[in-house]
């Protein structure tokens, strides 16, 4: 579909990537990586003609069409939602037009016999197939079907798109792309606006594609999942691996293994000859060897070993003071606008857990958290504990930093006493280092500008942690960093992030943001996952774990395939609490059944008081029917208030 040839793109002395060939094929799913820098958005734009390399050339088969979403883009804010996305559907009027055009002629022709009618028809069958591959004959079905995969709710439909934030109108623009259904999807981030429920949505959607897609993403659970090649950016060379994200993190450490051996046997047999050329140069008995061995010295290619990118950053919270026992408790917390974000809010976080907040966009989570940091009003009562120090990473933190500032300035700006000698080795263990530290905040990347933030917030030690969104647009070495970091944090975190990869093994406790309400979920997050029926892949082995059906015994299920000892208490506690709620909900629909009973026989009674009913055998039958069922619902009541009571103790 797309061919690469010799692609070289240079803007500066030290070029992105030189001389790399590919081609895209129908039916790929090509995970293109490598740090942020490394050329991935580049390469994306010169696919779809947005720039042009150095050298080389892109070639696209004819009638090939290219969908592209990129990180940033200008948003028209003067339609509504329904209205944008209809505009994804404006070429088909076109190619409804041209169908017409060739019915015309072949109503009109006689020559059915001929090669060029014979032609005319295959023109007409692919036009036609295209036509309704494009969704003309159920547009506002693939536009609903598709917004409210993406998040959207039938009642923003008619909204205009002026009302929803920067990243809501992308899920628009994503949205008119899928609905245009390109021959080849070019998606840049896609999963930086969506929650989990729309990344899982979009994951299902990309695996059943016709036609190929190319994604730049740093949630390696979503490109693992969808994804069956990889394509590196790295060190200026392009690495072509054709397996799945997880399968090339093997293969790419294999390769360089075998890569190594080879080198050190070559550098050992390339060594031994020349000790044999200098020890018998001069002798006459050996010269017919030793040029031999000039020889094949000389026609000996050096095998090359891929260059590793080791410049990842080194991240350590400095040490804190112990907070309370308690840093966050809230009571009762509630916050509403025009509408009620969130209400009736319980939540305890103890000193040292690692908790995530999750849930769809608009839900309330960074409402919470700007509650938690004082930032708004709200009702009820929120306590912060004793001698807690809060270090905060808010979502639009890197757009904060003053662009007129160099790295350098930015830091030194805001740091205090000996932590200004070590600036330049900070900066260093952030790939700052050298002349980057120089370079203005106005032209750095998304992800340099989150690093530069994450710096400032490392500066003062802090025993709470609030982090909203902190691995949009950070690479996935310097995920792993932070996330190691985190975990050895010895105060208490609380991640807003619907990076399931980030949060697996680093959260022991999940607050999840629906409808108004905050549940908690005891586990990490693919327990919560779980919990709620999902179908879920962790390291590529798929997991299903299907919630229970209310007429099966909620038996403890295990949560992932080698649960740890720790978690064995949460599963234990987690049935109880399903448990509890379902004697509750029977219960609760007994005495529902009860009132509704007594009712209708408070209405029988009456009508049978009537002289004119006296004798009528319908209202006698259904009076005893009701009575008898009564008092079988009431027998059943009580021995489901006595199951409730025992779990209550």
């Amino acid at each position: 579909m797309i061919s690469v040839e010799g692609l070289t793109v240079e803007f500066s002395v030290k070029p992105l990537f030189r001389e790399a060939s590919f081609v895209i094929n129908e039916r790929d799913r090509i995970a293109l990586v490598g740090k942020n820098g490394a050329g991935k958005s580049t390469l994306l734009k010169i696919l779809c003609g947005m720039e042009h390399p150095s050298a080389g050339t892109v070639s696209v088969q004819a009638d090939v069409t290219i969908g592209y979403l990129p990180q940033v883009m200008i948003l028209q804010d003067d339609t509504t939602v329904r209205e944008e996305a209809q505009k994804a559907f404006a070429d088909i009027q076109k190619v409804k037009e041209r169908i017409d055009r060739m019915e015309r002629q072949m109503n009109e022709r006689t020559d059915y016999d001929s090669d060029d009618y014979m032609h005319l028809v295959e023109r007409y069958t692919v036009e036609h197939e295209r036509y309704l591959m494009l969704g003309a004959e159920g547009q506002e079905a693939a536009i609903e079907r598709t917004l409210i995969g993406l998040g959207f709710e039938r009642k923003d439909f008619e909204r205009p798109t002026s009302e929803f934030s920067g990243g809501w109108r992308m899920r628009i623009e994503l949205a008119k792309i899928l609905l245009r259904h390109p021959d080849v999807l070019l998606l840049d981030e896609p999963t930086n606006h969506l929650d989990i429920e729309s990344i899982q949505w979009l994951e299902q959607l990309l695996a059943q594609w016709s036609g190929a897609v190319v994604l730049v993403s740093h949630d390696r659970a979503f490109i693992n999942n969808v994804s069956n090649r990889t394509i590196e950016i790295s060190c200026g060379r392009i690495v072509d691996y054709r397996v799945k994200y997880n399968e090339y993190v093997v293969l790419r450490k294999e390769r360089r293994e075998q890569q190594l051996r080879a080198f050190e046997n070559q550098q050992k047999e390339m060594a031994d000859m020349r000790e044999f050329i200098e020890r018998f140069r001069y002798k006459p008995t050996k010269a017919v060897q030793v040029q031999q061995k000039i020889r094949q010295l000389e026609k000996m290619v050096p095998i090359e070993v891929d260059e590793v990118d080791n410049s990842a950053m080194h991240l350590k919270f400095p040490p804190c003071l112990r907070s309370g026992d308690y840093p966050v408790i809230c009571d009762e917390v509630k916050k509403e606008y025009a509408h009620v974000v969130f209400d009736h809010v319980n939540l305890t976080i103890k000193r040292g857990e690692k908790v995530a907040f999750v849930g769809k966009n608009g839900e309330g989570k960074s409402t919470l958290v700007k509650c938690i940091m004082g930032e708004i009003p709200f009702e009820g009562n929120l306590k912060i504990g004793h001698n807690v120090q809060i270090g905060y990473f808010a979502q639009n933190q890197a757009q904060l930093l003053d662009e007129n500032l160099t790295v350098f300035q930015t830091i030194d700006y805001v740091a205090k006493g000996d932590i200004r000698l070590r600036i330049n080795d900070i900066l260093g263990a952030f790939m700052f280092g050298g002349e980057n530290s120089d370079k203005k905040v106005k032209v750095l990347s998304g992800g340099e500008r989150s690093r530069l933030a994450m710096i400032r917030l490392l500066l003062e030690p802090v025993n709470l942690l609030i982090l909203d969104e902190p691995t949009n647009h950070l690479d996935m070495p310097s995920k792993d960093v932070l996330k190691e970091a985190i975990r050895a944090f010895d105060g208490t975190a609380i991640i807003v992030s619907h990076d399931r990869e980030f949060l697996d093994g680093l959260v022991t406790k999940v607050f999840e943001f629906e409808g108004g309400k905050v549940r908690e979920h005891l586990g990490g997050i693919y327990d919560y996952l779980r919990s709620r029926g999902e179908s879920i892949e962790v390291r590529g082995e798929r997991l299903d774990y299907p919630a229970p059906k209310p007429d099966e015994k909620n038996t403890p299920l295990p949560l992932n395939p080698h649960p740890s000892p720790q978690k064995n208490d949460y599963i234990v506690r987690k049935e109880q609490q399903k448990q509890l709620r379902k004697a509750e909900k029977a219960v609760e629909e007994s005495e529902k059944k009860i009132a509704k009973m007594e009712q209708r026989l408070k209405e029988l009674d009456a009508l049978l008081c009537d002289p004119k009913n006296a004798s009528d055998m319908t209202l006698v039958t259904e009076y005893t029917d009701t009575k008898r069922s009564l008092d079988d619902e009431v027998e059943r009541w009580e021995q489901l208030s006595e199951e409730l009571e025992k779990l209550n103790i």
